[in-house]
């Protein structure tokens, strides 16, 4: 990867503006009318091009120029957006994050033949789609009834109405018209007779001129105005624009950056769509009708931009545009002033850093209690709600919002519905839910696989679906929640659900199971999960070859979450997964086992009771206990990992009830400790694949406690029990 910080800052600027790209590309498949989409579409090929110029990536340049002249056409009216077209964008959208991407791989010195003929073949077929025969001219609605007929020409139109006093005080018209060739061709003048007078009030002293000039001219606004700079007091002078102009004013506000200028007037002098002058006189008008809402309190406010609108020194189009990028740029600051960018290796620092903080803490703690130094007590309890407000802050900075990677998902149903030719739609909920960016991170491959699943396995073809009395299109819901210290992820869909019959008859056909082996709804659906376990009868590139829900299923536990199927044939398929929010530090509580301490997610603990209260039934035999009616599974810690005994030592047991999504086991335990800030460390190569055990911690004594894997632990719990079970029916 390259290391120049420059060319880093480029890549990701890029990577950004494709995202806001596509998200505008998908949305207007639904609202193909709307401009902000589209004009955001230009703006970002528009941006990336120029940034590539700028660093000298001709082959980026080379792609985005077409494409961004493309867009333009679509802007100008001169192309139709359609769904094929929308498709064709896409298709230039994930080509240039490919070249974006190989600036990030430092081979943009070598690019790949097959790289670039993808892309010319890309432009072939966006570029033959367009048809630019067809001129599109926008009528001005503000320009007077006398420029109508010149303005097919594309001229500026310079209407200028002479005062009665400007002969006296010493101009000469026609040396303005006669001025007008140095910034431009003459195209045409037409002059006004209806001023003057009969004959008899006829006075040559005075100016009844007025002229129209059609001028054809690349100059500016305040070019073409500095021709007529020693007229302002004797002549009424307007200035209007050619269409070219217009749509060369809303580019320039597409691109204008509006880190300082905040006022509207300030915003058009900028881009050239009104001179100072104009500008300056809109302001004398406003504060003449502020003296009049003074006299006469019926009178409305008037907008400096309603004024300039009035005044024929804006059109309408051009001020939305401008008011628009108003509110964006004091949107964008007060974004700015709450947001900044950081380094995710110095927050995970940070983190960490706040981990040994923890750490230290629990230490001094200890230290305070063993010696009774009473006095110190109060500072120390308050050193320690002060940590624990650091780090819940700390952790808080790495949360993110699962509905960014929700929404990437759009495109996957949209691309992967039209390959399968099915309808299906994508609801979201829970968008803001958040958890750990490592997490989000770690999660993205897994969601993929199963959405590609339901959208390939579960939901049917419109002809199956209306066959089976339902909608021809089928819904897929992506949902968020959480549940006591966990994320609970939710994908759905409406298909024709899990056939168990198909996943019984593969399983033992590829020796799983037994064909007399019994086994419940439930844990025939858990099977789906076993390596080489696939009922699709045809493998497609998007699933079924069996090589993927296993691999989603250890992914999913490796961030120690689990994941659970639920279906019904023809109704649908859920798939439920579990996950913690962070896999830093957590809330723990303590427990011993012997001279051994472990410590249990605090949010997995339910409730700790008496090991030999009369309220629950224990047994021995087959490792179950009836708590208040209630049936679980349970491990003994001492036996299950095999901790020596303390000799003549008192032991007073208890049972610590956990539970981890839908099921719930106890673990008898020698002590309790109470609760600790945990700070996670994971465990060496040597022990990773210890049974039970999910990671460790540093206590404040220096001694290392084991943190426990409940999920890990209430399943070996139940298949206990499922043994134990399946031994007495054999006897």
């Amino acid at each position: 990867m390259m290391n120049d910080d420059p060319k880093l800052t480029f890549v990701q600027e890029s990577e950004d503006l494709l995202a806001e790209m596509e998200d505008a590309l998908l949305a207007m498949e639904q609202s193909p009318d709307d401009e902000e989409h589209l004009n955001c579409m230009f703006r970002a090929m528009h941006t990336i091009k120029g940034a590539a110029g700028i660093f000298g990536f001709k082959f980026i340049v080379d792609f985005t120029h077409p494409v961004e002249t493309e867009l333009d056409h679509v802007r100008s009216g001169e192309r139709t957006i359609d769904s094929d077209l929308i498709a064709l964008l896409l298709e230039s959208k994930d080509y240039t994050a490919d070249l974006v991407q190989a600036v990030a791989n430092d081979s943009e010195d070598n690019i790949e033949p097959e790289l670039e003929e993808r892309g010319q073949e890309i432009l072939n077929r966006l570029v033959s789609g367009s048809d630019n025969s067809m001129e599109v001219i926008e009528s001005n609605s503000h320009i007077e009834p006398e420029l109508t007929e010149l303005m097919p020409t594309d001229n500026w139109m310079i209407s200028l109405h002479f005062k009665d006093d400007a002969f006296r005080n010493g101009l000469d018209p026609l040396s303005f018209i006669r001025y007008l060739p140095r910034v431009g061709d003459v195209i045409d003048i037409a002059s006004f007779s209806n001023r003057i007078p009969e004959v008899e009030k006829f006075d040559p002293e005075t100016c009844y001129m007025s002229y129209i000039i059609a001028l054809n001219s690349s100059a500016s606004k305040e070019d073409i105005e500095s021709v007529f700079e020693f007229a302002f007091e004797d002549c009424d002078i307007k200035l209007h624009p050619p269409q070219s102009k217009h749509e060369e004013y809303l580019q320039l506000l597409d691109e204008f950056e509006n880190d300082e200028l905040e006022r509207i007037g300030e915003i058009l002098v900028q881009i050239g769509a009104i001179t100072h002058n104009e500008l300056v006189d809109s302001l004398n008008a406003q504060d003449e009708h502020i003296d009049t809402m003074v006299v006469d309190p019926q009178v409305n406010e008037k907008p400096i931009g309603e004024i300039l609108v009035d005044r024929n020194s804006v059109s309408q189009p051009v001020l939305d545009k401008a008011l628009k990028k108003q509110e964006e740029g004091r949107t964008q600051k007060t974004k700015e002033a709450q947001f900044i960018r950081v380094d995710a290796r110095r927050l995970g620092q940070l983190i960490n850093l706040v981990g040994e903080l923890v750490i230290s803490n629990a230490a001094v703690k200890l230290m305070v209690d063993r010696y009774n130094m009473h006095d110190v007590n109060e500072v120390v309890t308050g050193v320690e709600n002060l940590v624990e407000e650091i780090r819940d802050h700390a952790l808080q900075l790495r949360m993110v919002q699962i509905g960014d990677t929700f929404s990437r998902f759009r495109r996957v149903v949209r691309d992967v519905s039209k390959e399968l030719d099915k309808k299906i739609d994508l609801v979201i909920t829970g968008g803001e839910a958040e958890l750990d960016k490592t997490v989000v991170e770690k999660i993205n491959d897994p969601l993929t696989h199963l959405v590609r699943n339901s959208l390939d396995h579960g939901i049917e073809t419109p002809e199956q679906r209306l066959a089976a009395g339902k909608p021809e299109t089928g819904v897929l819901r992506l949902n968020a929640l959480h549940d006591s210290g966990h994320i609970v992820i939710q994908i759905a869909d409406d298909g024709a659900g899990l056939d168990t019959e198909k996943i019984r008859a593969k399983a033992e056909a590829i020796g799983l199971i037994k064909p007399d082996q019994v086994l419940t709804q439930r844990e025939l659906l858990r099977l789906t999960f076993e390596p080489g376990l696939s009922t699709k009868e045809q493998a497609s590139n998007l699933s079924g070859r069996g090589v993927g829900m296993d691999v989603v299923k250890r992914n999913i536990e490796a961030l120690r979450g689990t994941v659970e199927l639920d279906s019904e044939r023809g109704k649908g398929t859920l798939v439920t997964i579990h996950l913690p929010l962070t896999l830093a530090i957590i809330d723990g509580f303590m427990v011993g086992a012997s001279n051994e301490r472990y410590v249990i997610p605090l949010s997995m603990v339910e409730e700790c009771v008496e090991m030999h209260s009369e309220d629950w039934e224990l047994d021995e035999t087959r490792h179950y206990v009836n708590l208040r009616g209630d049936v679980m599974p349970y491990l003994r810690l001492t036996e299950f990992f095999d901790i020596p005994t303390v000799e003549d030592r008192i032991q007073r047991e208890s049972l610590v009830v956990v539970r981890f999504g839908r099921t719930r086991a106890g673990l008898v335990v020698d002590e309790l400790f109470g609760e600790l800030q945990t700070v996670i460390k994971p465990l060496g190569k040597v022990f990773q694949h210890l049974k039970g055990v999910s990671g460790a911690t540093v206590l404040g004594s220096g001694e290392i406690a084991l943190i426990l894997d409940v999920q890990g632990l209430i399943g070996m719990a139940s298949e206990n029990v499922e043994a134990e079970q399946g031994m007495v029916n054999h006897g």
